[in-house]
């Protein structure tokens, strides 16, 4: 069954007020359980913004990009259901819950994940 990465960007929820933070994190987190009654939830949460750390191939590591730079995923899910219409519904739930447009993309298929 297919897999969907849903996610909306850093930065997305800032304007928010304290107690609309909290409403939205009370009503995503409802959204949530939701997902996993309906045996579709994968995985997901909140990214904490800070510098990322980018590994080469060599293993090398460098300071990446600052989220005030470039978009970066604020936050995410992860959830397997039959069509991409019902990520897309999915998407809509949760982008009323926390307030904030989400973006929707299908994960490749591995056999081996």
């Amino acid at each position: 069954m297919p897999r969907y990465l849903i996610s909306f960007d850093d930065g997305s929820m800032t304007s928010l007020s304290g107690e609309e933070l909290a409403t939205a994190g009370e009503t995503s987190r409802a959204v949530v359980r939701d997902a996993k009654a309906a045996g579709v939830w994968i995985f997901g949460g909140g990214i904490m913004s800070q510098q990322a750390s980018i590994v080469a191939t060599d293993g090398s590591v460098a300071a990446g990009p600052y989220p005030e730079t470039k978009a970066v995923i604020g936050g995410f899910s992860i959830l397997e259901v039959p069509s991409r219409d019902e990520a897309l519904a999915w998407a809509a739930r949760l982008a009323a819950s926390c307030r904030c447009a989400q973006e929707v993309r299908e994960i490749m298929y591995d056999p081996e994940s």
